[in-house]
């Protein structure tokens, strides 16, 4: 869809198109084919993309303006369908028993068969899962049928969006569509716990501490429940260490030449030169488009890695724009290991 027909869609009556099962099924065709739709939770209006495209998951951190690529929540219809993304430690199950569908999101350790785009996670093992309790939002991910992430509607560093107003002044004509289901109840985002070696709470939200210790108490022992991390939208950010991300090859980074023992991470029409002699070479984009490059990152970092190269070769990548983020993660795989 162009820029033109997109605001036009957004546009469209007061600001957005009205629930009801036409706006249901067109959000769900808009989402499969790789738009972003804004949407009401019972939280706030989440911006969603299909999580299982790793294209349609950067041209959403693009539309935000997010300055990194931090992990974002997919959310699901039911618990069967976190059940296929997600292992349930017991005082998971617990607390997914009780508050889901609500505003609860899990950190889970990622199963092999996740489905979930390594952009959306970060290139980490764990997921962050949610079963909003809206019935538009619902409707959406029934009618969808795969896992939706979606971030606060707004701009990064924006006040989060309660309506499809809030929605519009952000967003207009960087994204396909806006559902107006009217002002969301809670108007808080969701609490966020990481159920790995033991509960965590990350980020306070509509679920207070003790709804969640009252749960977890009963699954999990000791029963604690560790202070909230500094986190801003994220179910969990370890990338604030210098390394991470990191495969198990070295990498160069701005690399013009390829030694023989490397393999080489291209980007853009021109190989770098001894390309030819390199172990393995994937281009993050031929035409040079950053969406596409942000999109095969972590998935090309662990094609490469595989190959069985002891460097990696990475050629410059523009700053501007998604090239920010990239570089960042990218620095942080080359940054030497402790």
């Amino acid at each position: 869809m162009t820029a033109q027909a997109a605001t036009q869609v957004i546009e469209a009556g007061e600001g957005a198109i009205a629930p009801g099962a036409a706006a249901v099924e067109r959000a769900a065709h808009t989402l499969a084919a790789g738009g972003l739709v804004a949407f009401p939770t019972e939280t706030v209006y989440g911006l969603g993309a299909d999580a299982t495209n790793g294209a349609a998951v950067a041209r959403l951190y693009d539309a935000k303006g997010r300055p990194s690529f931090n992990p974002l929540i997919a959310h699901v219809a039911d618990a069967d369908a976190a059940r296929a993304l997600a292992h349930f430690p017991p005082g998971a199950k617990r607390l997914a028993s009780a508050f889901w569908p609500g505003p609860l999101t899990l950190v889970l350790p990622k199963l092999a068969q996740c489905r979930v785009a390594e952009l959306a996670t970060a290139g980490l093992d764990t997921i962050a899962v949610r079963v909003p309790s809206h019935p538009l939002a619902r409707a959406i991910l029934l009618a969808f049928g795969r896992p939706v992430v979606a971030p606060s509607a707004n701009r990064s560093g924006h006040v989060s969006p309660t309506t499809a107003q809030h929605v519009l002044a952000d967003l207009r004509g960087r994204i396909e569509l806006i559902v107006d289901g009217g002002p969301t109840p809670m108007g808080l985002e969701s609490t966020i716990v990481a159920c790995l070696d033991r509960p965590v709470l990350l980020r306070p939200g509509a679920l207070t501490r003790a709804d969640i210790e009252r749960e977890v108490a009963l699954a999990e022992a000791p029963p604690s429940v560790a202070s909230p991390a500094n986190v801003d939208e994220v179910p969990i950010a370890p990338g604030a260490l210098a390394s991470h991300y990191a495969p198990r090859a070295r990498l160069r980074l701005d690399a013009q030449r390829v030694e023989a023992h490397e393999a080489l991470l291209a980007f853009g029409p021109t190989p770098a030169a001894g390309a030819e002699r390199a172990a393995a070479v994937l281009n993050l984009s031929r035409h040079g488009d950053l969406i596409e490059a942000a999109a095969n990152l972590f998935s090309h970092l662990r094609a490469l890695d595989a190959s069985g190269a002891t460097a990696i070769a990475v050629m410059p990548v523009p700053r501007a724009g998604l090239g920010e983020a990239i570089n960042d993660r990218l620095e942080r795989a080359a940054a030497p290991r402790l």
